[in-house]
């Protein structure tokens, strides 16, 4: 007793092939879309902390956006202007950092320039706990995830009001700031 297996012919239409295909690539280029982070901060001034998040955010994302932040409630020491300056000159050689000033929330400029993400570093716990509060109400108003990394152990203790302190009192502010800052 011989069993015939059945052969089965597939007929293909080309036309509604190159669809689908066309269908799945393009809901592949969505998923793929780039990687945009907004690290906002008023960088009154960028410190080597601030400046070891953003080298090791680049490994993560597409492109960051270091958005200072104008509050006309806080006093600065350095003008919008200077604080613009010192961060551009820092990453003037890296093509995936850019810098804008911005009022308002964070998420709000967020959803006006596409970013998914905010990016923070933290130096200790009580930044942590800041931070969270922040970024939990972030997701809460938002769909914006906020992305955390730890300082560098070498930078953990430098903060811009640490470094404002130092200047005000005529120390050595040099080694806790990129070369781009400096006082005249």
């Amino acid at each position: 007793m011989s069993s015939k297996i059945p052969i089965q012919t597939w007929h293909f239409d080309i036309k509604k092939l190159s669809k689908r295909y066309i269908l799945h690539r393009n809901n592949q280029l969505e998923k793929s879309k780039m990687r945009k982070a907004i690290f906002p901060g008023s960088f009154d001034p960028i410190t080597l902390g601030h400046e070891d998040i953003i080298k090791r955010g680049v490994s993560l994302f597409d492109e960051i956006v270091i958005a200072i932040g104008v509050n006309a409630e806080k006093k600065y020491m350095f003008s919008l202007e200077e604080r613009k300056r010192f961060i551009e000159e820092t990453f003037k050689d890296e093509p995936k950092v850019t810098v804008i000033t911005y009022e308002g929330l964070t998420i709000d400029l967020c959803h006006r320039i596409k970013a998914d993400f905010i990016l923070r570093g933290l130096r200790n716990p009580a930044d942590f706990e800041f931070e969270k509060a922040i970024a939990h109400t972030n997701r809460h108003l938002s769909k914006i995830e906020t992305v955390f990394l730890l300082t560098a152990a070498r930078t953990s203790y430098i903060s811009s009001s640490i470094v404002r302190d130092v200047i005000r009192n005529g120390g050595e502010y040099q080694m806790l700031v990129p070369k781009a800052v400096r006082v005249k």
